[in-house]
């Protein structure tokens, strides 16, 4: 299994438009072969931007890898170079294969 999360730096103050573009998204993940699930994370504030984190998790690395390079990747990441004003910065990958799972 592998574990694939941006971290996003949102501007205080545009939580709300951030949060409203994630949950109106076509992702076109459903029909990717190996994905399993997406969340969507909000976590701690700071004087000038909220942290969130997208979450997905893949049958392994090979299937999130082979999503970066397919045409439902382009399709579902069209437009995002348009909403910089939403962002401190860029958004932070890691990667993460995962060793234990209860």
């Amino acid at each position: 299994m592998f574990i694939a999360m941006n971290r996003f730096k949102v501007v205080r103050g545009h939580e709300a438009e951030f949060e409203r573009l994630w949950a109106e998204r076509d992702t076109h993940l459903e029909a990717v072969p190996g994905f399993q699930e997406f969340r969507l994370l909000r976590g701690p504030e700071a004087d000038d931007h909220t942290l969130y984190s997208s979450h997905t998790v893949w049958r392994d690395r090979d299937a999130f890898v082979a999503w970066t390079r397919s045409e439902a990747f382009r399709n579902a990441h069209a437009g995002a170079g348009s909403r910089q004003n939403l962002y401190l910065g860029h958004p932070q990958f890691e990667g993460f294969e995962v060793i234990l799972s209860d």
